[in-house]
């Protein structure tokens, strides 16, 4: 059934910072209302905005945290858990890149950054109940990444047993999921092994296509794949549960194309740009995401390599807004309705 979808709504991801408005929760929750968005999605891995360890345990904790944003003038969308997410599987070619992410303490320690990143989404997903959410936000890890392209030639099975172990270590977190109500919506994203329509289907597969499995649609990412973003609505709309309005373009050349070159985002042929900059056809996404009846929020996240982060969030609210169908809840046409009874359908078919 058409859905009219919620928002604006911003991920504070890219915004948080040490300075005032951005080190604090209301801060930043303020400073988002006075620019027009009316929801928040917030980096659960981020101390300076939330005590996701706190919020697990606290239900006064929670209802605080929903105080201070509605006093600010916004909702919570989601709890975002993509860098925690990223690290319940890491290939060993990352991992001194990727032990940034995790607790000093747990640096060296593979087997324990898993263990404690796979009890941070649960944490999310006990928090996201208690601030009343239906959806938490993540990535899939990755194990296979390193092997995306078929040179030297894989091994029959290495990819099939990359996927069964990444199915291993995300479904207790699924079925933890499950148990407090809330679905989690994985971001479809190059670098973690679930990066497209077929890999989503593979990690469906080794996850038993649980039920609370589910996408966290963005775009951007799809156009530097050159994907068909619009059919992939199509194909998996049943899953979407998160949204995120990103924008980019793909400008391939005689020099480079989706590989890029190793170039700098700035010299890339795909290039993440602010809402309205890039090719992304939000009218279209917005209008067959409404169509299919996604009911939840439109979040923007800001990723430009040109213009600054002030101006893309100033840019961002009104963009969607511009975006969002008030879906109708009559037909065009019903001025025209002539009004006839069944009996007089019946006459019309000639049944007797």
């Amino acid at each position: 059934m058409p859905t009219t979808i919620k928002g604006p709504a911003i991920f504070l991801a890219q915004f948080a910072g040490d300075a005032a408005p951005f080190d604090t929760l209301p801060g930043i929750a303020g400073w988002a209302a006075g620019l027009g968005y009316k929801g928040v999605q917030i980096p659960a891995n981020d101390a300076r905005l939330f005590d996701l360890d706190r919020a697990a345990e606290s239900q006064d904790y929670c209802d605080e945290v929903k105080g201070q944003c509605a006093e600010a003038g916004v909702e919570i969308t989601e709890l975002s858990t993509h860098i925690q997410g990223q690290l319940v599987a890491v290939h060993p070619a990352y991992d001194a890149l990727f032990d940034g992410f995790a607790p000093e303490a747990l640096r060296g320690n593979p087997k324990a950054r898993t263990d404690w990143a796979a009890e941070q989404v649960k944490k999310a997903a006990t928090a996201s109940r208690r601030l009343g959410l239906k959806t938490a936000v993540t990535f899939s890890g990755s194990l296979a990444f390193p092997y995306l392209y078929p040179w030297p030639q894989r091994p029959p099975g290495l990819i099939e047993e990359a996927f069964a172990e990444l199915g291993r270590r995300w479904m207790p977190i699924l079925d933890h999921c499950a148990e407090e109500g809330v679905d989690l919506a994985y971001e479809i994203h190059p670098g973690e092994d679930v990066f497209d329509g077929a890999t989503w289907e593979m990690f469906l597969d080794a996850v038993g296509g649980h039920s609370r499995a589910k996408i966290l649609y963005d775009p951007s990412h799809y156009v530097l794949q050159c994907l068909d973003y619009l059919a992939f609505i199509d194909r998996y709309h049943d899953r979407i549960a998160a949204f995120h309005v990103k924008d980019a373009e793909f400008n391939p050349d005689g020099r480079q194309g989706v590989y890029s070159g190793y170039q700098p985002w700035i010299d890339r042929a795909g290039r993440f740009r602010s809402l309205g900059d890039g090719q992304v056809d939000f009218a279209a996404i917005f209008s067959k995401l409404s169509a299919y009846g996604y009911d939840s929020w439109a979040v923007m996240e800001w990723e430009c390599c040109l213009k600054s982060p002030e101006q893309g969030a100033r840019e961002g609210a009104p963009f969607i807004a511009s975006k969002i169908i008030e879906v109708t809840g009559k037909a065009f046409d019903d001025f025209a309705g002539s009004g006839v009874d069944r009996a007089a359908i019946r006459k019309m078919l000639g049944v007797a």
